[in-house]
C-alpha cells in the first residue's frame, strides 16, 4: 500500500494510470456497449457531428446516472459521501466515458475520408467490436484466466458487440 492508500502499480482513479483495476475495465466496456448501441441506432439517421454528440452526450448521462445513484445509495445508509469521496467515485468510473474516444475518432475519420455515414457508423461499431475484445481479453488476463476462460470471456464480449452490429444492420435495412 501507498501513502494514499492505494496499492502499488494500481490505476489511479484519477489518472486511470498503471495496473487497471476491475472497476475500471467494467466501466470501460460498459461505455463500449452504451457507444455501440448508440453508434447503431443513431448511424443510419443521423449526420456524423451530430451522432458523435449523441454518443458523448448519452455516456455523460449514464456516468453522471450511475455516481447520482451511488451517492443515493450513500445516503439510503444514513450518510452522504465527502465531496472528496465523491470526486473519486466519479473519476473511477470515468471510462465508461472516454472508452468512446477510439470510436469516436473512427467514425470521423471515416466520413473525412469519404465513407457515408452509415458506412462511417459500421466501421466504428467494427472498432467497437474489436475494442470490446480487447478489453476482455485484458480483464480476464488480469483476472489471471487462460485457455477456454480467456477466450470464453473474450468471444462473449465481440458477441454482445456484434449484435450491436447486427442491430446497425438490421436497422439499415428497415430504414
Amino acid at each position: 500500500m501507498t501513502a494514499s492508500g492505494q496499492d502499488a502499480g494500481e490505476a489511479s482513479p484519477a489518472t486511470g494510470r498503471g495496473r487497471t483495476t476491475p472497476e475500471l475495465q467494467g466501466a470501460g466496456i460498459y461505455g463500449l456497449i452504451v457507444t455501440a448501441s448508440v453508434l447503431a441506432t443513431g448511424g443510419t439517421s443521423l449526420p456524423v457531428l451530430p451522432l458523435a454528440v449523441a454518443v458523448f452526450v448519452t455516456l455523460l448521462v449514464y456516468w453522471l446516472a450511475e455516481e447520482y445513484a451511488e451517492v443515493l445509495e450513500h445516503a439510503h445508509s444514513g450518510h452522504l459521501p465527502t465531496w472528496t469521496r465523491t470526486r473519486s467515485l466519479m473519476a473511477a468510473k470515468w471510462p465508461m466515458v472516454s472508452a468512446s474516444y477510439i470510436p469516436l475518432i473512427i467514425l470521423v475519420v471515416a466520413r473525412v475520408l469519404g465513407a457515408t455515414t452509415s458506412n462511417a457508423a459500421l466501421f466504428a461499431l467494427i472498432g467497437t467490436v474489436l475494442l470490446l475484445m480487447a478489453s476482455a481479453w485484458r480483464a480476464g488476463r488480469s483476472a489471471k484466466l487462460t485457455g477456454v476462460a480467456l477466450a470464453g470471456m473474450t468471444v462473449v464480449a465481440g458477441l454482445l458487440g456484434l449484435g450491436m452490429v447486427g442491430l446497425k444492420v438490421g436497422i439499415t435495412h428497415l430504414h
